[in-house]
């Protein structure tokens, strides 16, 4: 039986985060979602550093990050997963407002899995974010030894 591995979810707007919690549960996605509120966080459970030195080893399923987070941001997050050989085959959807060309760019440069603008209308992000839950965390095979402890 395959172990259902967790989704880390890195955002800052309490907002964003109930809709998106609320989404991933209407849906029934079994996955548990540790939800952090900036990038520094973030590391810090990828690395089981701080709070996060005694949780379960291995990686999320999937990371969702905002762009514009305090302490480090989304791409700061995203190049050090890219950077890290333990890391780097978790797959990455930058879930953010910004529809900023170069934003998208950059993301893309740095080894971002998919981009998705955060619809405005309600129903159109829980729509989103059911999609990619299901996919990212269900249906994607990710490589063998890519939720190896760390």
């Amino acid at each position: 039986m395959n172990q259902i591995h967790s989704i880390l979810f890195a955002e800052d707007n309490p907002h964003d985060v109930e809709l998106t919690l609320a989404a991933l549960t209407e849906h029934n996605l079994a996955n548990d979602v540790v939800v952090v509120a900036d990038g520094a966080e973030a590391l810090d459970y990828l690395h089981r550093r701080g709070r996060y030195q005694e949780r379960v080893p291995g990686n999320p399923a999937l990371v969702l990050l905002d762009l514009k987070m305090p302490k480090v941001d989304g791409l700061g997050v995203l190049r050090a997963i890219k950077q890290d050989a333990a890391l780097r085959t978790i797959p990455i959807v930058m879930l953010t407002s910004s529809r900023e060309e170069q934003d998208l760019v950059r993301s893309y440069e740095l080894g971002v899995n998919a981009y998705v603008v955060k619809p405005v209308d309600f129903q159109g992000f829980i729509e989103a974010v059911k999609q990619l839950g299901v996919f990212w965390a269900v249906l994607n095979q990710p490589p063998v030894g890519s939720h190896r402890p760390r």
